[in-house]
């Protein structure tokens, strides 16, 4: 034992204990920890994954996680917010690494290559995270019904200002609505993504980019041909119809 003051007080320490007396040393030794609550998101995108949201337990994440199971309720309500802060914490995270990739590049046809890119490198680099986003998030009823998906909305929103400065450079096509152009494309990469996970993740996703691009770009009509009904004046009508705008 070894007797020293600190803070004006006499203190009785163990001599490997003094490096935490100095001002500010416990502090900056529980900076210094391991995030918790980022551990915690870790373990259960894979206990999740590897197990399946509805059978997986707290008890599991938390000891996958290196905590103790009430620990993970001092950061997460329940199973289902835990599994709702992965999809935003992800998401949050995902975005902003989309935007600024997307601002190095120098048109909108570029833009919009590289986040198709990135969004199936993403997923297809982290096989128990794209799991739990096309599968086991779709499995939770409060997500599905309840949660607002603010990040989801986010995302859109930003594919919907790629196609806006598409349309003002001429790259694309005016008589489509927006919103339902930004929601062809993220329903697509979306899809493909899904038929990834359930057919084994066995192929390589960035080689449908190109043709992902091409689709996007040119869509499937054969030619300039547009069929008899279907010219703007019909596809804005339509869309009037049903959305009553």
């Amino acid at each position: 034992m070894k007797s020293l003051t600190a803070g004006g007080r006499q203190c009785y320490l163990k001599l490997n204990d003094c490096s935490f007396i100095n001002a500010g040393g416990i502090h900056n030794m529980r900076l210094k920890a391991p995030d918790k609550h980022q551990r915690i998101l870790d373990a259960a995108v894979k206990v999740f994954a590897g197990k399946g949201f509805f059978q997986a337990k707290v008890s599991e994440i938390a000891r996958e996680a290196g905590v103790a199971d009430g620990t993970v309720y001092l950061y997460f309500k329940s199973k289902d917010d835990l599994l709702i802060s992965i999809f935003e914490v992800k998401m949050r995270e995902a975005i902003s690494r989309f935007r600024l990739a997307a601002l190095q590049e120098k048109d909108a046809p570029s833009r919009l290559e590289r986040l198709i890119r990135m969004h199936l490198a993403e997923l297809q680099s982290d096989p128990d995270l794209a799991a739990v986003f096309q599968v086991e998030l779709r499995q939770s009823q409060r997500f599905m019904r309840e949660y607002a998906k603010s990040e989801l909305k986010e995302y859109l929103d930003l594919i919907g200002e790629i196609v806006q400065e598409g349309q003002k450079e001429g790259a694309f096509r005016t008589d489509i609505p927006g919103g339902l152009i930004k929601r062809f494309i993220f329903g697509t990469i979306d899809e493909v993504v899904s038929t990834w996970v359930m057919s084994g993740m066995r192929q390589d996703m960035d080689g449908l980019v190109a043709p992902l691009l091409e689709l996007f770009l040119n869509g499937i009509g054969k030619g300039d041909g547009t069929p008899p009904g279907h010219g703007p004046e019909t596809i804005q009508g339509h869309t009037a119809r049903r959305t009553g705008k």
